[in-house]
């Protein structure tokens, strides 16, 4: 499966990438350097530190690439009046009898303690491409499901600024 991704989250990446072989890659080989010239490397806490964090930072930098090269672009641009990407959607859930605000992002962003949903989650994917005042069954899984009505949307311009989730 492909992870969908916006041209601003590649960008992201790219940024992360290159910080990391360019500004933390050394950091990480000098750190090994110094650690190493401490001695005695079967007992040299620091030394399997420095490479532990050496190999961290490689893992990451191989982890964003292989996102990337196998990313499914997405539009982030959304029409008015409709849920789309970056789009903060208050979502009235009707067996509650409460109002949440979600905000629809890529997977790489979603964060369910800030209310950030990716459009591939149960109620990410029922309510996308939805308008205000539509009904919609939110289906979990085979027998879990409930109902939402959708009150107000607009643009979230901040949710494309939000940092990429970090493993």
């Amino acid at each position: 499966m492909f992870d969908e991704l916006t041209k601003e989250d590649i960008a992201k990446m790219e940024a992360e990438i290159e910080h990391r072989k360019l500004v933390v890659r050394k950091e990480a080989l000098e750190d090994v350097k110094e650690a190493r010239a401490q001695g005695d490397l079967s007992e040299n806490f620091e030394y399997k530190a420095a490479k532990q964090f050496k190999n961290q930072n490689e893992s990451r930098i191989r982890y964003l690439e292989k996102m990337i090269k196998t990313a499914k672009i997405i539009d982030s641009k959304v029409e008015d009046g409709v849920v789309g990407m970056n789009c903060a959607v208050d979502v009235y859930f009707v067996d509650d009898d409460i109002t949440d605000t979600y905000t629809i992002v890529t997977t790489v962003r979603g964060n369910s303690l800030k209310n950030l949903i990716s459009k591939e989650s149960p109620l990410g994917s029922s309510i996308f491409g939805r308008k205000v005042g539509d009904k919609v069954n939110v289906k979990v899984n085979d027998s879990i499901n409930y109902d939402v009505i959708i009150k107000a949307i607009r643009y979230d311009d901040s949710a494309k600024d939000l940092d990429l989730r970090k493993f």
